[in-house]
């Protein structure tokens, strides 16, 4: 039995200690653009992925016990014209260590539950809340490429007119280990536009680039970081202080992080030690604390602390707040916490990301009624000093273990300085 096929079998094992019942899971279609054969890549279904193994368009598996079913129709005769030798369904079930292998069509001759049984869903949330070897092996090879791709986009920053132009000098090395963004990648000027996904702007020696870039490897696991740094090789004092107040959070972030510690926890320390540096920096007035728990802080960072990190760069959120608030939590209704995506106790096993950030968001910054709202915490004189200093995050892929944390994206610096480096190699 193949590597693959032992892994996915002891996957099915863990599933047939938490349900009792069979159930089967498609992979989903190709999708196509115009016409019929003009179809986009494909990539499955990340609750199928993890019990498959590959990507196989227009197939479904039935988990029963540990025992596997695949459903996939053979290639058909023409299609050798266009795609080459594929291989059978008999090869491929031998692959991922299926019992059996028939047609598509044979699959509604098998009973089963569906996806979305609420025993199934438990169960499949328990499972991929923390990742087995071969998982963490596959997260490792995505970010391994992903620092790369990093180290690469800095490089090519001094010969570059536009973000595009970035862009492309970082997803070409993700494309040269035959992988694929895990997601739109963001590579901008203008970081307070917090899912930026354009990519037309000149980049002026003035500007800071903000790259939240992250392969997925062909199995499907995905890794996510992101980088800040001056387009001139050197940031500017103001920059450089806000760069080292979003660092200081990171680091007191990660350094928090292992077994039973609440991520709510983690996201509240990163917003108040960016809230101290504000106040360090004259921007915000007021004790740290206090400014937290009125939300002050939001108007810089408003967004949550990270996320889970697997099979989805957002992993599991086709479940909604499912697997990211533990059972009986909700999402809060507060400024400061709204866009936090998890809220549970950590467990060794999971890999989250730990990404604090400062951005000047006309949106909120403008906003009349918050203006009043935090008109004696907020020193706006000050603050346009920073003018300069549209967006910055700092992001890494930590793995809790046992005794702690594993910054598993460690190979990419933060430091100001080493970035700085790394961006004048490429001059």
């Amino acid at each position: 039995m193949s590597r693959l096929a032992d892994t996915l079998k002891s996957r099915r094992q863990k599933l047939s200690k938490l349900i009792d019942f069979s159930i089967v899971l498609e992979s989903g279609n190709l999708k196509s653009r115009n016409f019929p054969a003009n179809t986009y890549p494909f990539r499955a279904s990340s609750h199928f992925l993890y019990f498959a193994g590959l990507s196989l368009p227009n197939a479904a598996i039935r988990i029963e016990g540990d025992r596997l079913t695949l459903f996939l129709d053979d290639p058909h005769p023409t299609s050798a014209l266009w795609h080459g030798d594929s291989p059978s369904r008999d090869q491929i079930a031998l692959e991922i260590g299926a019992d059996a292998a028939y047609p598509l069509s044979e699959m509604s001759h098998f009973s089963s539950e569906s996806i979305d049984h609420p025993a199934f869903v438990d169960a499949i949330i328990k499972l991929r809340l923390t990742h087995d070897e071969s998982a963490i092996a596959e997260i490792r090879k995505a970010i391994a490429v992903t620092v790369e791709a990093h180290r690469i986009g800095m490089q090519a920053t001094s010969n570059a007119q536009t973000e595009a132009q970035i862009r492309a000098a970082m997803e070409s090395v993700i494309l040269s280990h035959n992988m694929t963004c895990a997601y739109n990648s963001i590579v901008t000027v203008h970081g307070e536009v917090l899912h930026n996904e354009q990519y037309h702007h000149a980049i002026g020696q003035l500007d800071l680039v903000l790259a939240d870039v992250g392969a997925e490897t062909q199995s499907g696991w995905a890794s996510d970081i992101t980088r800040t740094w001056a387009a001139s090789g050197k940031f500017s004092p103001t920059q450089r202080a806000i760069y080292e107040v979003v660092l200081e959070a990171h680091d007191r972030a990660i350094a928090k992080i292992r077994p039973g510690v609440e991520y709510l926890d983690i996201h509240l320390l990163a917003c108040e030690t960016l809230a101290e540096g504000l106040i360090d920096l004259g921007i915000l007035r007021g004790n740290a604390a206090d400014l937290v728990d009125r939300d002050a802080h939001a108007l810089f960072f408003p967004h949550g602390i990270g996320h889970l990190l697997g099979l989805d760069v957002h992993d599991m959120e086709d479940l909604g707040d499912l697997a990211g608030y533990e059972k009986g939590r909700s999402r809060s209704s507060r400024f400061g916490l709204g866009y936090l995506r998890l809220d549970r106790p950590l467990q060794a096993g999971m890999v989250v990301t730990i990404e604090p950030g400062f951005y000047q968001v006309p949106a909120l910054l403008s906003d009349l009624e918050r203006r009043e709202k935090y008109r004696e915490v907020v020193n706006w004189d000050r603050l346009a000093d920073f003018a300069d200093v549209r967006g910055i995050r700092i992001e890494d892929d930590v793995l809790v273990t046992a005794e702690g944390s594993e910054v598993l994206s460690i190979a990419l610096p933060t430091d100001p300085e080493q970035i700085e480096s790394i961006v004048g190699e490429g001059s």
